[in-house]
């Protein structure tokens, strides 16, 4: 029912994905591999890979499609005033510091690490591999956040222009990963940055703002967004002044 691609194959236009009267909604195609050419080919026609352990690598272009708008970001009452007392701590007793891109790999490992609620995710060693060649090509970028020099929340994607793509989050302390979020977004935001894709529709992502949105709308934008210059200083932004 879907294609399968060779290594010089290109991708099926996303209007071919599967349907829900098909099953397995958004799935495109199957194969090839997770080399950066092939990663960032994918990201800019609005494709990620997502596939388990023992299969092929599967493609998908979801509609609707899940995203952030980086000025919709809700903050909470109660992680407000958790990012306000991490912003004091890095400026004052340095417990709390926000870095960008200082531990990639640790996040995707975290990310990949079994869940309180059930297995790990689907990140692969493949999957680790392919996205840290993309990091050290300038295209992958982790935000993360350290209380006492532990990495306890985190959250990586892929940066292409305007565009970034959202991947995976953690979290070892309350809010790790919505902290991180806040930040990314924030810097985002500050870059230009008007969407995050989020690929897929989640109750959790729905109350951090995201909300989904037409595949054809979705294309239309990052077709705009990806023509931008790309974002080099990647250094996290003072979220709230003294």
């Amino acid at each position: 029912m879907i294609p399968w691609l060779e290594l010089d194959t290109p991708f099926p236009d996303v209007s071919e994905a599967l349907t829900d009267d098909d099953g397995a909604a958004g799935l495109l195609a199957a194969g090839a591999d997770l080399s950066p050419r092939r990663l960032l080919d994918a990201y800019r026609h609005g494709i990620f890979p997502w596939f388990s352990e023992g299969q092929p690598i599967l493609w998908w272009s979801t509609d609707p499609r899940m995203v952030l708008h980086t000025q919709q970001f809700e903050i909470s009452t109660s992680l407000r005033k958790t990012l306000r007392k991490v912003h004091r701590s890095t400026r004052t007793d340095h417990r709390w510091q926000i870095r960008f891109d200082f531990a990639f790999d640790q996040v995707m490992r975290e990310c990949a690490a079994p869940r309180r609620d059930g297995p790990g995710t689907w990140i692969s060693d493949e999957i680790v591999t392919g996205y840290r060649a993309l990091h050290r090509l300038g295209y992958a970028h982790s935000s993360e956040v350290w209380l006492d020099d532990k990495l306890v929340g985190g959250a990586y994607g892929v940066s292409i222009g305007h565009m970034f793509y959202g991947e995976s989050m953690f979290a070892r302390v309350s809010d790790g990963s919505k902290i991180a979020l806040a930040y990314l977004v924030h810097f985002l935001r500050l870059h230009g940055v008007k969407m995050i894709d989020c690929q897929q529709e989640t109750q959790h992502l729905a109350s951090l703002g995201a909300a989904p949105i037409a595949r054809t709308e979705f294309i239309a934008h990052l077709r705009q967004a990806i023509a931008q210059p790309q974002i080099h200083d990647w250094r996290p932004p003072v979220l709230f002044t003294d």
